[in-house]
């Protein structure tokens, strides 16, 4: 007979680097067996330990095939009931009459009497004793048992290095425990240990747990951070001159917030070492221009800039305003997008690749293999959180090179050179955030808005109010204002219910004749929205229908006006960031939220944080509490890795301290960094690869 296959480690089967990171591998929630409780004090929902001896055992068929055990109370005799809907020979060769069971689950009320379902049972002997722990449940994966689970890591307990990576000075002055003694009483705490301690994480064990986790971050995000600082990167002076005559050309005066990071970024583009810098402002603060001027420090020494933006619409308008600034002092823009075909492309492509485009506008096309820089020294990535780790690598891969040498320049500089990088956001990032996920970035903030500009007047109402707001739509366009109408949906779905963009449209058309409505959506080709979009901005539409195509990017003063269905289907940022479309001109604005019963717990908290905000960090604050860093970054669905067991809001205290023995350690400690990160981070690497 074949052997069987030797069963993989546990460690594999969790997906853990070694036995070692069992250690680490911590519990979900543990169960109380340390006593015995009796069936007249167990309380309704909660699960105890109960024991008896069966008395009878019987296979029921009616009304499905089932096993039945009837057990006497040790102690009181009184009957209880074990029922197993599924079931396997073996477990019913051990449930014979006179086996005492200690079973441990939820009493409920059964047919025959008090009864558990599928409890988590053993046969014991009378003298048995009770554990002194409470018992661990941990993560686990089909096929592995809590069993295993537990007893692999009760060895690994036994032969790791469980030594402190904290020197004591450090431990003492922060007030946490040893970690040895942390982690053993997490894997197997006393009946004295608070339960809703363990499983809220409050108890000052998990605190050391966190405490390091943030640690670890910290030191990686800042051994990235030096890193750079070994890579090399163009020196890009101050092009005073250029910048005087864009400032000249421009309709508006700077505000002081984009004068101050302006600086900001002239600063850390004058140092031969890559900048890595987050620039952020709320919808329509003027990042755009101030990413113009920082073009315009690579252009005039000689270097190509390139802007990436994650949809076509918003390249295109990126593409509009960056050729409206920058032509007119002689400097060539050109577009890049998938889209473009044939001659256009290639064309770009070539322009691109000998450096007579000294700035290239796109989207992702801007990184593919077959586009080539002549002397890429700045990337500018706007909506940052919106790409892949990987795209921003690879953009940045297409640098300079000492063969590419910057004009005006006495001495050669080092080859294969790094692009100074700039990423835009006008999703704000509250402080958790930035002191963590951010903190191997530098952070500028536009925090104020050109003069003028009036809050939006936010309103919510409900779909029963739907044709008063289309009747009250005609008057508001024949005032000479323009209106958006936002849908989530390109077509009507049967699965989902909502207000479909192109039945919006009909119907918009059907109710208001007298006007000109056009529609805008994601699945038309790349030459209809734009024709579309020039429309509205042309005021040759009164209503632009559309999906969420027009949240980033498209700037018309006139548009006064934005109703958006189905509200609380939509996200924070989303709302906000649609929001910013209006209240661009010297008109009110006011948008019309939406909404569709039923409502969510959570949609009712959003429309009503939306309502009363206007200030996109509050909002952001509030997003982030509802959502959890995972969903508010993307980082669940990009893969970046996220804390296990901090909690960024509720453990800022931690955060903060991590973050200043973070930097003694570097100065002071060495070994005792490597030691850490070689405990939390055993594959290497670190929590930020971008």
């Amino acid at each position: 007979m074949a052997k069987l296959a030797k069963e993989s480690p546990v460690h594999e089967r969790l997906g853990l680097a070694s036995a070692e990171a069992l250690i680490l591998h911590l519990p979900l929630r543990y169960e109380d067996e340390t006593r015995l409780t009796r069936l007249r004090d167990a309380q309704p929902g909660q699960a105890v330990l109960v024991e008896g001896i069966v008395s009878h055992l019987e296979i029921l068929t009616r009304p499905r095939r089932q096993l039945l055990a009837t057990l006497n109370e040790t102690g009181s005799n009184v009957p209880f009931y074990l029922r197993m809907l599924n079931f396997y020979p073996s477990q019913q060769a051990h449930l014979k009459p006179g086996v005492r069971l200690r079973l441990y689950g939820e009493i409920k009320p059964g047919f025959f009497g008090a009864e558990m379902v599928h409890p988590r049972w053993r046969v014991v002997a009378a003298n048995t004793p009770l554990p002194d722990r409470l018992t661990p449940v941990y993560p686990t994966v089909a096929g592995l048992s809590q069993l295993r689970i537990q007893n692999a890591v009760a060895a690994v307990l036994l032969s790791a290095d469980l030594a402190d990576t904290l020197p004591d000075a450090i431990r003492a002055g922060l007030a946490l425990p040893a970690f040895d003694e942390a982690v053993k009483r997490l894997h197997a705490p006393t009946p004295e240990d608070s339960q809703v301690a363990l499983e809220t994480r409050e108890h000052p064990a998990w605190r050391r747990i966190k405490f390091d986790e943030l640690l670890t971050q910290q030191l990686s995000l800042r051994l990235h951070c030096r890193e750079r600082e070994r890579q090399s990167a163009p020196i890009l002076a101050n092009m005073r001159g250029l910048t005087t005559r864009f400032i000249a050309n421009l309709p508006f005066p700077l505000t002081t917030a984009q004068k101050r990071v302006l600086l900001e970024i002239q600063a850390d583009l004058s140092r031969p070492h890559p900048m890595h810098r987050l620039l952020q402002g709320d919808v329509g603060s003027g990042k755009t221009c101030v990413a113009a001027l920082a073009a315009l420090s690579a252009v005039g020494n000689g270097y190509q800039a390139a802007v990436m933006a994650p949809t076509e619409i918003l390249a295109e308008q990126s593409y509009l305003k960056f050729r409206e600034w920058l032509e007119p002092l002689g400097i060539l823009v050109v577009r890049l997008a998938a889209a473009m075909k044939g001659k256009a492309r290639l064309q770009a492509m070539a322009a691109i690749a000998d450096g007579s485009a000294a700035v290239a506008v796109g989207t992702h096309a801007l990184f593919q293999d077959e586009v080539s820089f002549k002397s890429l020294a700045l990337a500018i990535v706007d909506e940052q959180h919106r790409f892949g780790v990987e795209q921003r690598l690879a953009l940045r891969a297409k640098g300079a090179t000492c063969d590419e040498l910057a004009i005006g320049y006495d001495s050669p500089q080092s080859s294969n050179l790094t692009p100074h990088l700039l990423m835009m956001s006008a999703t704000p990032i509250p402080r958790s955030l930035a002191m963590s996920y951010y903190a191997d970035l530098d952070v500028s903030v536009i925090d104020e808005l050109p003069p003028g500009r009036k809050p939006v007047a936010t309103r919510v109402l409900g779909s029963a109010r739907r044709d008063e707001v289309i009747a009250r739509l005609r008057d508001y366009c024949k005032s000479g204002a323009q209106a958006y109408w936002v849908c989530p949906l390109i077509e009507e779905s049967e699965k989902i219910d909502l207000k479909a963009a192109i039945d919006a449209h009909a119907e918009l058309v059907a109710e208001l004749p007298d006007l000109r409505i056009g529609l805008a959506h994601g699945r038309m080709k790349s030459n209809e929205k734009s024709a579309v979009m020039s429309a509205f901005k042309a005021g040759e539409l009164d209503i632009l229908v559309a999906t969420t195509v027009i949240e980033v990017g498209v700037d018309v003063a006139n548009a006064s006006l934005m109703v958006i269905e189905h509200a609380e289907r939509m996200g924070l940022a989303q709302l906000h960031q649609l929001r910013g479309r209006v209240g661009r001109g010297a008109r009110q604005s006011t948008c019309l939220l939406l909404y569709y019963e039923p409502l969510s717990e959570t949609a009712r908290q959003r429309l009503r944080i939306i309502r009363d905000n206007a200030d996109g960090f509050v909002i952001a604050r509030e997003d982030l509490r509802l959502r959890g860093p995972g969903e508010f970054m993307g980082a669940r669905q990009s893969g970046l890795p996220m804390l296990r067991f901090a909690d960024l809001e509720a453990d800022q205290d931690l955060l903060e301290q991590a973050r200043d023995v973070a930097a003694r350690l570097l100065e002071q400690d060495p070994e005792a960094v490597r030691r850490h990160l070689q405990r939390w981070l055993p594959r290497g690497g670190d929590y930020l690869h971008a």
